[in-house]
């Protein structure tokens, strides 16, 4: 159903140092690139490896404002220790919790799942959500 999903960024380059890192453990990198340090109407693109993106970030310079309550971005996971490596990577590079990993049993019995708040404000999520 959906091609991609954009996100505006304040800082183009913070923003690819927090997605470049925390989309690695899910498998996702950057496949396309269109950084000019000091211009305007810089982005990235993040797909699986060999593809087209499938999240696109996109510098804004009048500053960005993530959507409002009730929005987020899921990433599958290919496993729980994926969303394990996110979470913990993410918090690392400018991430804040917003939910450890774990299994999220109201949404299924084996939706494993962490949350985290990118360096803009963005509500994202890594889950894995198959029986192991």
């Amino acid at each position: 159903m959906l091609h991609h999903l954009s996100l505006g960024v304040a800082d183009i380059e913070r923003a690819t140092a927090f997605y470049d890192t925390a989309l690695a453990p899910l498998g996702y990198v950057r496949v396309w690139s269109d950084l000019r340090p000091g211009e305007s109407n810089q982005a990235v693109g993040y797909g699986i490896p060999g593809s087209g993106d499938a999240l696109a970030l996109k510098h804004r310079s009048d500053g960005a404002r993530p959507p409002g309550p009730g929005f987020h971005v899921a990433f599958a996971a290919p496993s729980r220790a994926a969303v394990d490596e996110f979470y913990r990577v993410a918090l690392q590079h400018g991430g804040r919790d917003n939910g450890a990993p774990g299994l999220r049993a109201h949404y299924g019995p084996h939706y494993y799942a962490a949350f985290v708040i990118d360096p803009d404000g963005h509500n994202i999520e890594a889950v894995f959500n198959t029986a192991v």
